[in-house]
């Protein structure tokens, strides 16, 4: 079954409303259950349930090993890692201090809400099946006369095979509605429909619920891994499942060897006593006819495990080449540069990777954004912070060629021409540039602060002292006009 990605579910309408919205669903799942079927086989897939395991052996089928090399978890697990092991930051584009400590707020309340474990549980879903969904909601909990110290936010990551966006098929495919579904407790299915101004609720083709929201958007999010929503490990499915095959075959050869069948030349011998045979381990031949050469020996024929290794190997960088991994091959060189090693194994390869799907993050990322700062205004927080001056930062690789990076704050630091903001923000150092700056800044004070009151402390020491030196400097004199008088009286 070929696999090219997932399919947009589109319609002709411009506005969903309570008189169309049937016609419009049951047409999206017609769409949706294609895509649904799909991502229920490659999150299978991922998850170790492969073809391989359904293989049938007709030759022999009692030696028939089942061997899942499940590369698709390998090359899931370190692509996602790879994006967003590290937790998103936002970081202020401006230099206005109020607009900094809001997105500082706001990081901390991305924090409490648990943000980077659910940005990597939807980075998951997104290279598994190539499209993930979030949510965000007022918190309940939040009340407008409290103290708000949690997120007023909260946030959930959808299932994808329950999930999905309808769009317009004109120009721009605007999302129109977000639909996610869920069985209730009598077996029927429930449609949770979201529009940009209302909600709806429809079980078995009828609206049993209305309400309209001030959300002002559709608070369910699309987050695509690529334009054609194709899951990270889907190019190389043939490929995967040809790797299996062969380490299965590979494994049925040994077995097989070890199991070889027994051939008797001129030799009649009946079941009961081929089982004796097995269960001694050997058989007394002879010869009846002298004409006739009687002799038993096994029908073996080994497996070439060189040539197999290097198909498997063959085919394991193929893999690795189309989906952007580093390989493993190492080198003889003793002379390597860190630099020389990145180029060499691939790994310019997988950032560029990572720097195509995280494209994709972003756009969604910030729609996802407005809508969250929207909630926050009800509550009376971020009133003049906007998507425009938030910067979204993927924060891995941010200790490589850690020196270079300290020698290029350092230069921009002692520059006077340039901002100090500036260089905490483009030496590429720090995670969180601005709480970077910031806390240098508060600790520069602090020593500024320490400097100066060790300053005072010490002029003020050196006043006493003085003031105790002028004291000692006048009894000295009374001394010596009295030792000096009485040479002279004695003199006279």
């Amino acid at each position: 079954m070929p696999f090219t990605g997932r399919h947009e579910i589109l319609t002709s309408e411009t506005e969903i409303t309570r008189d169309n919205i049937v016609g419009v669903l049951q047409k999206a799942l017609i769409t949706h259950a294609a895509n649904r079927a799909e991502i229920h086989y490659l999150w299978r897939y991922y998850k170790g349930d492969q073809p391989v395991l359904k293989r049938i052996k007709d030759v022999r089928p009692e030696i028939c090993n089942k061997v899942v090399e499940n590369h698709a978890y390998e090359i899931t697990t370190f692509t996602s890692a790879y994006e967003l092991g590290e937790p998103l930051q936002y970081i202020c584009r401006s230099g206005s201090e109020s607009l900094a400590d809001n997105i500082t707020k706001l990081n901390e309340y991305q924090m409490s809400e648990e943000a980077a474990s659910k940005d990597m549980e939807l980075t998951i879903w997104r290279h598994v099946c190539g499209v993930g969904y979030k949510m965000v909601l007022p918190d309940e909990r939040a009340g407008v006369n409290e103290i708000i110290e949690d997120a007023p936010y909260e946030i959930f990551i959808l299932d994808p095979r329950d999930t999905f966006i309808v769009r317009n098929n004109g120009l721009g495919k605007h999302p129109l509605m977000g639909v996610r579904f869920v069985k209730d407790t009598l077996g029927d299915v429930r449609f949770s429909c979201y529009t940009r101004t209302h909600y709806y609720e429809i079980v078995n083709d009828s609206v049993v619920r209305e309400e309209r929201h001030i959300l002002g958007d559709i608070p369910i999010e699309e987050y695509r891994l690529n334009s054609a929503m194709l899951g990270v490990f889907e190019p190389v499915l043939p490929m995967l499942d040809a790797i299996n095959t062969t380490e299965s075959n590979r494994v049925d050869g040994v077995e097989q060897f070890v199991q070889a069948l027994m051939v008797f030349y001129n030799v009649d011998i009946s079941s009961e006593d081929f089982d004796q045979i097995k269960v001694r381990g050997g058989l007394k031949v002879k010869d009846m006819d002298p004409q006739m050469k009687a002799r038993v020996e096994y029908l073996v024929n080994n497996m070439n495990q060189g040539e197999t290794q290097v198909l498997v190997d063959h085919m394991y960088d193929t893999v690795l080449t189309i989906v952007g991994m580093p390989n493993r091959n190492g080198g003889s060189s003793t002379s390597d540069t860190g630099v020389a090693v990145i180029y060499r194994d691939g790994w310019s390869e997988a950032e560029s990777y990572a720097k195509l799907t995280e494209a994709e993050f972003r756009k969604a990322e910030r729609r996802f954004l407005r809508l969250i700062l929207r909630i926050c205004r009800g509550f009376g927080e971020f009133g003049g912070l906007k998507v425009s001056d938030i910067r979204i930062q993927f924060t891995r690789r941010n200790y490589e060629n850690i020196q270079g990076k300290a020698q290029v704050l350092i230069q921009m630091l002692s520059s006077d021409k340039i901002h100090p903001r500036l260089a905490f923000e483009h030496c590429g150092m720090f995670p969180d540039p601005d709480l970077a700056y910031k806390l240098s800044e508060e600790w520069i004070q602090e020593q500024e602060k320490k400097a100066e009151k060790k300053q005072a402390e010490m002029m003020a020491q050196q006043a006493q002292q003085g003031g105790a030196n002028g004291e000692a400097g006048t009894d000295t004199g009374d001394g010596g006009e009295d030792s000096g008088s009485a040479p002279a009286r004695k003199q006279s």
